[in-house]
């Protein structure tokens, strides 16, 4: 089980921090250990031949066996950020916004997006959650350039897969007294828990074991005393630069027990497994929510304990409900793949949760894309204060993206694939008419609904069922509007007949109609257009009746109103 340490080469055009890592010699290697390297003269930041790992021991003498990871500095290298969520549930909005921003950094300077699932948390995965995160990240329009599922040189990207590496870690970590083994028992540990709640106090391990004597420790080895590994929490934290929160430092050692890094079933926690990765995996800022920001101290410790550069940090403001009230997993309506199942569009979910928030140039304003949200963004301009999320707006923001991808020739295809699928779903057989499924009739419905509707499927609710099939509407009903139904379906058709050959239009229509309606005797304008609306949808409400004609067609309408004749 090998550990890497260390060396930081300068090169012209950067910095450049090679990864050593031995891969025959099971002992530590570390600068303050016994191994070293010896590198052979002449050797550059693009060759690295005849390098050793020579112990004392004798036991690792083979030369040119050692792998060589790369790792720029933030400053003068490739930027690298990283997503990794815990597939202990699906994706959710606080999720996607945290991967918004980190893609959105990735883009603005040329780096990478990585995916890494952090399931070491073996009892509370949820099967299919991890295939299933990154499935929305793709759905969302920003798919991850490494990852489980397109992998990548830093691979794997499932933690549970990583496990070598975090042993390697602790147990250099151990053999440079930065970390002990810990034999307290669970019942032991509860007892402190309720001992501190008991007295008011935040409960914190009373580093027991940080003290035990070597000789002690080696005994419950030697009966296969069940145990976990602790890193030693000493003071003298160094502050850190955020580049949200600014200049931060907490003194962990003062409030925390030391924290376990490797737990009893061989995996590790949280703390280590993030510092390992994003060292081994060469990410150079590490943006999270700001949750994690007084964690960082004590991440930071390990970085300094194992002799590695840490990335910079950069905690996001929390994403809140609109009464400051937490966003919680709990709700049900937050998770992304609901969103989707209902109509919303990706980039409407986007747009929702940045112009909540902060982080662009000229401040927030609504319609963005993706490609926008790219140009515009700066992390130097991410306040601290929580996004308030207002889950009303998602409707406003799904009308303007939706209109906009009708404008588009290209993605309006696809809408109409998409609209054509729901429209059998629901009607199936009652189509009668298979014009209405045809592409030129479904594209001139979504042109003249855009900017009314909110989503495809208002489209084959009720209100809009009239486009797809014909209505049936009774003499009796059609009476009660106007004794003159006839009169006024018969002059409508002598117009239609007029126009036959013509591309209708909504204003030439509605000229027109009010023309018709000066020849009826006793119907006023608003009973002639409540009959024509009832005769052509079966509704008393919607669109403006010109706008009905113009969706239906020269020949459908005229079809309509031949049977406000025969009645």
């Amino acid at each position: 089980m090998l550990l890497s340490t260390l060396i930081t080469l300068t090169s012209p055009a950067k910095h450049i921090t090679l990864l050593r890592l031995c891969k025959h010699c099971i002992r530590t290697v570390t600068e303050r250990s016994v191994h070293h390297l010896v590198a052979a003269k002449g050797a550059s930041h693009r060759e690295y031949r005849g390098h050793k790992c020579t112990s004392v021991s004798g036991g690792c003498q083979r030369s040119s066996d050692f792998q060589w990871k790369r790792h720029h500095s933030a400053d003068h290298g490739q930027v690298r950020v990283r997503f990794a969520p815990s597939p202990t549930g699906f994706l959710h909005l606080g999720g996607l916004r945290t991967a918004l921003y980190n893609y959105l950094f990735a883009k603005k300077y040329g780096g990478s997006f990585i995916l890494r699932m952090e399931d070491t948390d073996q009892s509370r995965l949820v099967p299919g959650a991890a295939d299933a995160i990154e499935d929305m990240l793709e759905w969302a329009g920003i798919p991850p350039d490494e990852s489980p599922r397109r992998g990548g040189p830093c691979g794997p990207y499932l933690q549970s897969q990583r496990l070598d590496g975090y042993v390697e870690a602790a147990q250099a970590l151990v053999e440079t007294g930065h970390a002990y083994l810990c034999f307290c028992s669970t019942q032991r540990l509860e007892l402190l828990k309720k001992g501190a709640l008991r007295s008011g106090e935040t409960p914190r391990y009373d580093n027991r074991c940080r003290h035990l004597h070597p000789d002690q420790r080696a005994e419950r080895l030697s009966r296969g005393d069940p145990h976990v590994v602790r890193f030693r929490l000493d003071p003298g934290v160094e502050p850190f630069q955020d580049l949200v929160f600014g200049r931060n430092r907490h003194e962990v050692s003062e409030v925390e027990g030391d924290p376990v890094l490797m737990k009893g079933d061989g995996f590790p926690t949280y703390h280590l497994a993030n510092v390992v990765d994003d060292h081994r995996m060469g990410v150079t800022h590490v943006l999270r929510g700001a949750e994690w920001l007084i964690s960082t101290s004590k991440h930071l410790l390990m970085y300094r304990a194992l002799g590695w550069q840490p990335p910079t940090f950069g905690h996001l403001p929390l994403l809140m409900n609109r009464d400051g009230s937490k966003l919680s997993k709990r709700q049900g309506d937050i998770f992304i793949q609901s969103f989707a199942h209902k109509g919303a569009l990706p980039e409407a979910l986007l747009d929702m949760v940045t112009n909540c928030g902060s982080g662009f140039e000229w401040g927030n304003r609504t319609g963005r894309k993706l490609d926008e949200l790219v140009a515009e963004f700066n992390e130097s301009k991410i306040t601290t204060h929580s996004a308030l999320l207002d889950l009303d707006k998602l409707p406003e923001f799904n009308r303007i993206h939706l209109l906009h991808r009708i404008g588009d020739v290209e993605r309006c295809r696809h809408l109409v694939e998409e609209l054509r699928e729901h429209i059998r779903q629901t009607f199936g057989p009652q189509v009668q008419e298979q014009d209405v499924l045809k592409e030129d009739y479904i594209q001139r419905v979504l042109h003249l609904r855009k900017g009314h509707i909110s989503s495809l499927r208002e489209l084959v609710t009720p209100t809009y069922a009239y486009l797809w099939i014909r209505p049936s509407v009774s003499r009796q009903h059609l009476e009660e509007v106007t004794s003159e139904a006839q009169t006024i379906a018969a002059l409508v058709l002598q117009l239609m007949e007029a126009d036959r050959g013509n591309a209708l239009t909504t204003e030439g229509l509605s000229s027109e109609l009010k023309a018709v309606a000066k020849k009826v005797k006793s119907t006023k304008y608003s009973s002639v257009m409540k009959l024509l609306r009832l005769a052509l949808s079966g509704q008393q409400q919607g669109p403006s009746v010109a706008e009905m004609m113009v969706s239906l067609g020269n020949g459908e309408t005229c079809q309509r109103l031949q049977r406000v004749l025969q009645h």
